[in-house]
């Protein structure tokens, strides 16, 4: 899974920057983002979850999903942003570009794993799951989120842009917008009481388009698009 991307001369640009070092980056982020998880299956373990521990294992994979997905939006405004600052030479850090796909994908999994919890507190009982997808927006919003992710997993292989052509995969990729705003409602939704840090999300998730954007925007008046 990936962003959307941008064109065939950044492309080039991308095959150069994959064949400087950094090998340890991606191992790291895969390491790191999987501590929460161990953490998770530790404190399940230990019956340290607290007085429910279905939900608190939920809202945990559910937010590291939002969380993953919002980090691997951010690759590209942070790139943006740093080339407007100066920073190496004007170009920006190119390093985060490296580990979107990780990113992605281990926000799909997060996801798919927070939807599995979903079921399991449902007994695994599909008809209420469907008549949940259909009868409540929290449900719907977060089922929809998921299902847009699964087409941008299934096609995150330098395979699948050369199969279905940069443009096409482009326009698929920008699922991910559709996405991660729907899990953003989906976070809004099933927060009760505070919602501080969901409506903190919405507000970054704003912040990531708007980037995106400018950034467009300004390709666009020099003749490269964004």
């Amino acid at each position: 899974m990936s962003e959307p991307s941008t064109t065939p001369a950044r492309r080039t640009s991308s095959k150069r920057i994959t064949s400087k070092p950094l090998g340890w980056l991606v191992p790291a982020v895969t390491l790191g983002s999987a501590l929460p998880l161990a953490v998770l299956i530790w404190d399940a373990y230990t019956g340290a979850l607290g007085a429910n521990p279905v939900q608190r294992a939920e809202l945990q994979t559910g937010l590291l999903c939002l969380v993953l997905l919002i980090l691997s939006l951010a690759t590209t405004p942070l790139r943006l942003v740093t080339a407007r600052l100066g920073v190496a030479g004007g170009k920006g850090w190119t390093w985060p570009a490296r580990i979107r796909k990780s990113l992605g994908l281990l926000a799909f999994g997060y996801g798919v794993l927070h939807f599995l919890i979903y079921l399991f507190d449902q007994g695994f009982t599909l008809s209420t799951v469907a008549e949940d997808v259909v009868k409540r927006p929290f449900v719907t919003a977060g089922f929809t989120a998921l299902l847009l992710m699964v087409p941008l997993a299934l096609t995150s292989t330098p395979r699948s842009v050369k199969r279905l052509g940069f443009a096409r995969w482009t326009r698929l990729h920008q699922l991910a917008y559709g996405a991660v705003s729907l899990g953003a409602l989906h976070y809004w939704w099933g927060v009760k009481q505070d919602h501080t840090p969901p409506l903190i999300a919405a507000l970054v998730i704003a912040g990531l388009f708007a980037l995106r954007l400018l950034g467009r925007k300004k390709a666009r008046r020099s003749g490269v698009s964004g």
